[in-house]
């Protein structure tokens, strides 16, 4: 009887384009039937046509291309095994195939020898949608989640490979085998695993095969089960990736860091197996020490440098320059970039080593000394301002602090922008310089000579009667601006005959007021007036001059009011080494600008 199944699953896997007469059965001999396998015998070759006899009414051909290439061509008289497809109807020929008969026979030989669960061995012929083929005497299907345990980023990998597989399944109606080579790997890891997690121990040497690879470290194949190699692990430089190490299916030895049995957790190290640099650090790089390192790192706070294998030491952006001001380190190194540095600290037990870029080179500030003595004059650019004063760039990257309070003698300066600007170029004097904090102190109001040393005190006297405008108004008195750039302190006791509360209740700021000068202080740089006088008459100004004190029921001095109230009554200090003097209050109290030695340079 024709197998008709057969020859559907023939037509299908194996012929090209070719049809059959499943119907066909042969006349002559009953035991030969439309696919079944025969012997016939090569009568000749004809082009590209084998012409066989199969001992029927007529001859068969077989295409020539049916023999491989590494084959012996066929010759009249070979016997060859074919199978017998049909009948022609146009040319009444027998159609043959050798190499169905060819694959009918394998097939045959591989459901005789093995059964599901069987492991066999064979090589990837092809990769094709879903899987691979594995030849092992006939084409098994290898799907791609079978491959391996972790499926790999291309199954082509395997092509030309010899693989081992276990048969999954056999279906003999669809000729079709289907094996995996996971399940036999995973099989024979748990024996091994078992055996494994029974003979490893900490500080052991064993040999992997690194399997995967991760941003933080790498999987390594002990034999049966995997441990993690962490990329700090890996060396005792830095990295930034694993794969700067190892690679895939390397094999390597590791050191056995610890074993988790009941997780089945096993931690590597690599550099374990080499001496620690650090143990020798010390010795090697001596504080002091010049040394030349590769910048592998470079962040917003500094360099680090590579001086040798897993020693490195980190540049902080304040020690790269004596002079420059530097953003960011990037301004001066880049990464890969040979630089000279000097050791300037060494902490064994954090592993840390500071470097200095700076000091390979001479400190400028060590020739500031000879070159700006006290009373040099320089001229230099504006390149800061702040409330208490301005930094003068007197040369890159040597700056001196002009105080508010040695920017004129005699104004009053709330802020350093009411007589300088960024990027000015302004004429100073040195007043002094601090080496070891790195300071110089400089003066602009020194460039003159100081009117309360010469005029002032000759142009206001005590008794005169002056006319000035108010300025501020304060719980104690009101600033009175005799000239641009001079006040003085007109106390709230002077301001009337009659005990009043606040200046408000008599004065605006702005309005222009007539003021008695009670006194003149040198010294203190203060003068004080009063109101309440400039408005008596000749005969009281004369008594007023013998006794100018008030009653101490209507004069309360401010606890905290610079210089005091003399006989001459309130007095105050404009320009000079402080603020202007002020009775501290609910609403207000005196802030003093921080002198040179208060401040530190931005």
């Amino acid at each position: 009887m024709v197998d008709r199944n057969l020859l559907r699953e023939l037509d299908v896997q194996d012929v090209d384009g070719e049809e059959f007469d499943l119907d066909f059965l042969l006349q002559d001999g009953p035991s030969v039937v439309a696919g079944s396998i025969v012997l016939g015998k090569v009568v000749e070759v004809v082009g590209d046509q084998v012409v066989v006899d199969v001992r029927y009414k007529s001859e068969g051909l077989v295409s020539l291309h049916e023999w491989d290439e590494e084959e012996t061509p066929p010759k009249p008289g070979d016997e060859v095994e074919v199978l017998l497809e049909g009948m022609d109807d146009e040319t009444g020929e027998v159609v043959l195939s050798r190499k169905k008969a060819h694959r009918m026979r394998a097939w045959e030989r591989v459901v005789s020898k093995h059964r599901e669960g069987d492991v066999v061995t064979g090589k990837v012929t092809r990769k094709i949608k879903g899987g691979l083929l594995v030849d092992i005497g006939i084409n098994a299907f290898l799907p791609a989640s079978q491959v391996d345990i972790r499926r790999p980023p291309d199954i082509a990998d395997y092509l030309d490979r010899e693989v081992r597989c276990v048969i999954l399944s056999i279906d003999e109606d669809r000729r079709n085998i289907v094996v995996s080579r996971r399940s036999l790997i995973e099989t024979e890891r748990v024996a091994l695993r078992e055996q494994l997690l029974a003979d490893i121990a900490v500080g052991q040497v064993r040999t992997g095969t690194v399997k995967n690879l991760a941003d933080f470290g790498a999987f390594v194949d002990l034999g049966g089960i995997d441990g993690l190699l962490h990329i700090t692990d890996m060396g005792w430089e830095r990295l930034k990736h694993p794969g700067e190490r190892l690679r895939v299916e390397e094999k390597i030895e590791v050191m056995i860091l610890n074993v988790d049995k009941e997780r089945g957790k096993i931690a590597l190290g690599l550099k374990q197996l080499t001496a620690n640099p650090w143990e020798q650090v010390a010795e090697k790089y001596a504080v002091g020490a010049r040394v030349t390192g590769e910048v592998v790192n470079v962040m917003s706070y500094g360099a680090f440098v590579k001086l040798e294998s897993g020693i490195e030491g980190l540049v902080h952006i304040s020690e790269m320059s004596w002079t420059r001001r530097i953003n960011h380190p990037s301004e001066v190194v880049q990464a890969g970039e040979q630089v000279e540095v000097v050791v300037l600290g060494i902490n064994q037990q954090k592993r840390e080593i500071s470097l200095g870029m700076k000091q390979t080179q001479a400190d400028p500030w060590d020739q500031v000394v000879e070159k700006y003595p006290p009373g040099t004059m320089v001229e230099g650019t504006v390149r800061n301002l702040t409330n208490y004063g301005a930094f003068v760039e007197v040369e890159e990257g040597i700056d001196g602090l002009l105080h508010v309070s040695d920017m004129s003698w005699t104004r009053k300066i709330g802020h350093p922008n009411e007589v300088l600007e960024k990027g000015q170029t302004v004429s100073c004097q040195v007043l002094s310089v601090d080496l070891e904090r790195k300071r110089i102190a400089l003066g602009l109001k020194q460039l003159r000579q100081d009117p309360w040393e010469t005029d002032i005190p000759d142009r206001y006297t005590a008794g005169d009667i002056v006319t000035g405008k108010a300025t501020k108004l304060t719980n104690f008195g009101v600033f009175v601006e005799l000239e641009p750039g001079l006040e003085g302190l007109l106390h709230i006791s002077e301001l009337a005959d009659h005990k009043i509360d606040s200046p408000e209740e008599v004065v605006n700021v702005g309005d222009d007021i007539e003021v008695r000068v009670l006194r003149v202080d040198r010294g203190e740089r203060k003068i004080g007036l009063s109101r309440r006088k400039a408005q008596d008459s000749p005969a009281d100004r004369e008594e007023g001059e013998a006794s100018s004190a008030p009653p101490a029921a209507t004069r309360e001095e401010p606890a905290n009011l610079k210089g005091g109230l003399g006989a001459g009554g309130p007095l105050f200090r404009l320009g000079g080494d402080s603020e202007p003097a002020e009775a501290p209050s609910e609403a207000e109290a005196e802030v003093e600008s921080p002198s040179t030695d208060e401040v530190e340079t931005p």
